[in-house]
């Protein structure tokens, strides 16, 4: 299956809403504008109500911008109805027609297409093995797992070969484990066929493992946009920084740049952070981000803050050790723990850091 690769451009669009109960005006997107270049996965990542759902529903079509373009590829699409859309939808339910069995519901849209007998079963067949489910072709969807009924879902709407894939928040309805598969899957796929895909998600793994770009949204505007790397590393907010992860948020006061990097000062310690955002002043509240696998445990005195360890939980590759302290609960993430000390529950400790990996953000 050969699938052209067009980007999508969204140009400060904008959707108002009517509040059917009060008549008030609710804005859900305010001016967003991105490009998703030919053959890139891109997810719309926040929590609900962010705007996230109802972009990728303009771009398909379902809804209508007040303001501002979207173009597929060099097409103005923005008044476009969804039929009229070379794109494919994937939703949470997954759809399938229950009256038939596998093979009819791939081949649902090519019988419309009316396309000739020969030529459907091949690329059904073909298309179901991409998926993974050509020994099923014959079963109905009662009879499949959820995931394999996920999977009868993007194959109905790859075979079509649309230039563009929107998923909506697709794995929802899976239980954990097959979350973890599909996610897989679905980038696997989406690869091999090098199609261009948008996915929506609260989820921060399912961001994080499948996208080559994350996009995450507050309040109807993008915080920040970037690779899971670079978002996860280097967050602008500390909004953002919670959202995509597991982290701690350490205030202190700035005494002044050095470099690339801030002097800090905690209960009367001075230390450097060699990462920051640019322009804080001197005096100034912000706080230091610190993921549980930037913090290390050491001795009472030696760190600059103290604690008590209240909790070790155990992963297997590694231990994740809640520390009580003044400011709170701090996670404290130990790596490879057969060859790395964990400290008892009940003992007291003190935290440190590992510069590198710490970032100073401004309070909010």
């Amino acid at each position: 299956m050969e699938k052209k690769s067009v980007s999508i451009e969204v140009s400060h669009i904008t959707k108002r809403f009517k509040d059917p109960s009060g008549g008030k005006t609710v804005t859900a997107v305010k001016d967003v504008s991105f490009v998703i270049e030919p053959g890139e996965l891109v997810t719309l990542l926040g929590p609900s109500g962010c705007g996230k759902t109802t972009t990728l529903r303009m771009i398909a079509g379902f809804e209508l911008p007040t303001e501002g373009k979207i173009y597929i590829g060099d097409d103005d699409v923005t008044q476009l109805p969804a039929h009229a859309r070379d794109k494919a939808t994937v939703f949470q339910s997954y759809g399938l027609f229950p009256h038939m069995n596998v093979f009819d519901n791939v081949a649902y849209g090519l019988k419309i297409m009316k396309l000739p007998k020969t030529e459907i079963k091949t690329k059904v067949m073909d298309t179901l093995k991409l998926v993974g489910l050509e020994e099923l072709a014959g079963r109905s969807p009662g009879r499949l797992s959820g995931g394999q009924q996920q999977r009868v879902a993007l194959a109905r709407s790859l075979i079509v070969e649309p230039s563009v894939l929107l998923l909506d928040e697709p794995l929802s309805n899976l239980d954990a484990l097959l979350r973890e598969q599909m996610r897989v899957e679905i980038r696997r796929i989406q690869k091999k066929v090098g199609i261009t895909a948008v996915y929506v998600t609260h989820d921060r793994t399912e961001a994080m493992s499948l996208s080559d770009r994350v996009i995450v949204m507050k309040d109807g505007v993008i915080m920040q946009m970037g690779t899971a790397a670079e978002i996860y590393q280097n967050p602008n907010s500390k909004f953002v920084a919670g959202f995509v992860g597991k982290v701690a948020f350490i205030p202190v006061e700035i005494l002044g740049k050095e470099g690339e990097g801030y002097a800090c000062s905690l209960q009367s310690q001075r230390f450097m952070v060699p990462k920051g955002l640019a322009g804080l002043a001197p005096g100034a509240k912000a706080s230091v981000m610190a993921r549980p696998e930037s913090l290390r445990l050491d001795e009472p005195g030696k760190g600059f803050l103290e604690g008590k360890v209240s909790v070790n939980i155990y992963l297997g590759s590694s231990v994740e050790t809640f520390v009580s302290t003044e400011l709170g609960d701090i996670l404290v993430q130990i790596d490879d723990p057969a060859r790395k000390k964990v400290w008892p529950e009940g003992s007291n400790v003190s935290l440190t850091f590992e510069p590198e990996l710490v970032r100073i953000l401004p309070e909010e």
